[in-house]
């Protein structure tokens, strides 16, 4: 089978050739169309600047996207098709993450100067997409993403300004009450929380905070008072370091998405490294096999969670691979991922060393996000101190938390966290009811208890890889 554009879409979606996709135009701009400028015809490399030749080429061929709701009777597919370039994936998947939209399947080829990628998507509530300004969105969004190159991997933590708020990334060893006593801290020093992030993975803790100040509700720009938030936090987060102490170096990738920051600050922190093993049916199953030196194929099964494409896909990125190939395919209970790579040099994975470091780093990658725990949400008021008046109360009933989201909107607090007793095991029941009673059984709710699991995927996989392996005329993938 001839691998290019049209083939894998009919093949893939199970529609004819034609593929007679209905184009979705956002009102007041144009749609882009696929440029008719080939690289032949452009000014000669070596009379330009590099990085000017890519940016000319890719205005001249601009991305194009169709959304049809009628290729696939339980889900929108989305078409993309751009000019090829590192982070082209990531950046059109993170479109669709920020959106909340579940990625059912997805097909990718990008081999040679184009890149082309079909997804089939649903809504969380498990419908398809039928409103029109969404779909209008959608491809307004990725149209316009799907053109700008991705900052590289950034290895600084630290205080950023910006003119709406202030974004505090901090680093460290994971400990019970860390985050109230951040948020203490943040209290004394007359900050006020607006959204926040934290992760903990493998003994580490990551965080990604906006602060305002009290008084003007507006960034925090005094340097001084900038460096004296970055040293009293270092002092927080760095108590019983170890060996990896807290970094508090000044970052300026103040641009970058804040979940994939979160993952690079992890990454950077070697959080992969010394995991301690778990049975097999509770981790994610990760493997790698070279096919005929052109591509290493990396397989991934893991119970199925909103966001994990993005986290596999970001990971790869960020480690300088390049994903020419790939399918990803979920179940109610569980996802299979399958990824033809090599590194940005050319070159497939060839030692020992590199691909258990790339098993490390997809595995952490997956469990990162994986909210082992149970979920309580938080609505109220909005107010100065709020966040270090709950995780106290946290902390005062020895509970420890293990990832947590918070928000506020329109002078609206509204914070998810994952939490477990201090040993790690479920939280009793009249522990929970007593902190609702405490904070206000109106606004702690819980939620639920989630935890990372795996089950045999069996004939699925067998069929999954021999798909892929036809189409690209290799052996079966065992």
């Amino acid at each position: 089978m001839n691998l290019n554009p049209q083939n894998l879409t009919s093949y893939c979606c199970g529609l004819p050739t034609s593929f007679g996709i209905l184009s979705v135009t956002c009102v007041g701009i144009i749609p882009a169309q696929r440029g008719t400028l080939s690289q032949a015809s452009l000014p000669r490399r070596d009379h330009m600047d590099d990085d000017e030749y890519a940016k000319l080429f890719r205005r001249m061929n601009p991305p194009r996207v169709v959304i049809d709701n009628k290729a696939s009777d339980d889900a929108t597919v989305i078409q993309v098709d751009s000019v090829n370039k590192q982070g082209t994936l990531l950046e059109v998947v993170q479109v669709l993450t920020d959106m909340n939209l579940v990625i059912k399947k997805a097909y990718i080829s990008s081999d040679g100067g184009w890149f082309m990628d079909v997804f089939k998507v649903i809504h969380q509530d498990g419908n398809k997409i039928t409103d029109t300004q969404l779909l209008d969105f959608i491809q307004m969004r990725i149209e316009r993403n799907a053109g700008w190159f991705i900052p590289p991997l950034r290895s600084s933590v630290g205080v950023m300004p910006s003119d709406e708020y202030t974004t505090i990334e901090l680093a460290g060893t994971d400990r019970p009450g860390l985050l109230s006593e951040v948020s203490a801290v943040l209290t004394d020093l007359h900050c006020n929380v607006v959204n926040a992030e934290i992760w903990t993975h493998n003994t580490r803790a990551a965080a990604v905070i906006h602060v305002t100040d009290n008084t003007t509700n507006s960034a925090i720009t005094d340097p001084l008072r900038l460096s004296t938030i970055k040293h009293l936090l270092c002092n927080v987060v760095g108590t019983n370091s170890g060996s990896r102490a807290a970094k508090t170096v000044f970052s300026s990738c103040s641009d970058t998405h804040r979940e994939r920051r979160l993952h690079q600050i992890m990454f950077d922190d070697r959080d992969y490294e010394g995991v301690k093993k778990r049975p097999r049916t509770s981790r994610p199953c990760v493997t790698l096999t070279n096919i005929d030196k052109d591509y290493t194929v990396v397989t991934m099964r893991s119970k199925d969670r909103p966001k994990l494409v993005f986290d596999v896909v970001c990971t790869l990125t960020d480690m300088q691979y390049v994903v020419f190939h790939g399918m990803v395919s979920t179940e109610p209970l569980e996802a299979y991922q399958e990824f033809y790579i090599r590194h940005v040099d050319g070159l497939p994975i060839n030692s020992e060393a590199e691909q258990e470091r790339v098993i490390q780093c997809l595995e952490a990658a997956i469990e990162r996000r994986t909210s082992e725990g149970l979920e309580l949400e938080l609505s109220a008021e909005d107010r100065v101190g709020l966040l270090s008046d709950i995780t106290r109360t946290f902390r005062e009933n020895s509970l420890t938390i293990v990832r947590a989201e918070i928000s506020t909107r329109e002078g609206k607090a509204k914070d998810t966290f994952y939490v477990t007793d201090v040993t790690g095991n479920a939280v009793e029941s009249k522990i929970v009811e007593s902190i609702r009673k405490e904070i206000g059984v109106s606004k702690l709710k819980v939620k639920e208890c989630s935890v990372l699991g795996t089950s045999s995927r069996g004939s699925q996989e067998t069929t999954i890889g021999y798909l892929l392996s036809n189409i690209f005329k290799s052996k079966p993938l065992q």
